[in-house]
């Protein structure tokens, strides 16, 4: 996907361990507070995940983490099987260290993972509007996926993101082809 690696010497994007879980809440904390910037506090107020809900991301190497100097996360993704391709589930940087390429080697690695797996496809979904959502991930060659070309498991992870209230804000969907 890219040709630029993390600007931060030190940079390592490894498989999630379970004694990561409990700073992986952390980070979604810090990322969250960037919403209100914009005026999202109902999303910086939502709690974040707890280490049971990431815990199955385990399996599969399905959790990737970035570090940077030691072993400490500093970011993190979750990856799904939806509809046959690779699903970022989430993508949070603690913003201490972002704009540094993280988030980008998080999607590198992404796409790695669903190579490996004969996936040719990455999909997400994510507020249209937030700059750093779907303009970002724009930026790093997904496109929107019109509502009519959903497969059924994509359509029902949009209807629960809805039902559990981020509709109240414009969402989309977004592929990358690998």
């Amino acid at each position: 996907m890219s040709t630029v690696g993390p600007r931060v010497p030190g940079t390592r994007i490894r498989d999630g361990r379970e004694n990561d879980l409990p700073a992986l809440g952390r980070i979604e904390d810090a990322a969250g507070e960037l919403f209100r910037t914009v005026g999202m506090d109902a999303i910086a107020d939502d709690p974040s995940p707890t280490p049971s809900a990431l815990r199955p991301f385990l399996a599969d190497g399905r959790l990737a983490v970035a570090t940077i100097g030691g072993d400490r996360p500093v970011g993190y993704l979750t990856l799904e099987i939806v509809d046959g391709a690779a699903h970022v589930a989430q993508l949070s940087v603690d913003p201490a260290v972002g704009r540094r390429g993280l988030g980008t080697a998080l999607l590198d690695h992404a796409a790695r993972w669903a190579l490996a797996r004969d996936l040719h496809t990455l999909t997400l979904t994510t507020f249209r509007d937030v700059p750093w959502n779907a303009p970002y991930y724009r930026a790093r060659g997904f496109v929107d996926l019109p509502d009519d070309a959903r497969g059924p498991e994509l359509t029902a992870i949009v209807a629960g993101e809805a039902a559990h209230g981020l509709a109240a804000w414009p969402r989309v969907c977004q592929i990358h082809r690998l």
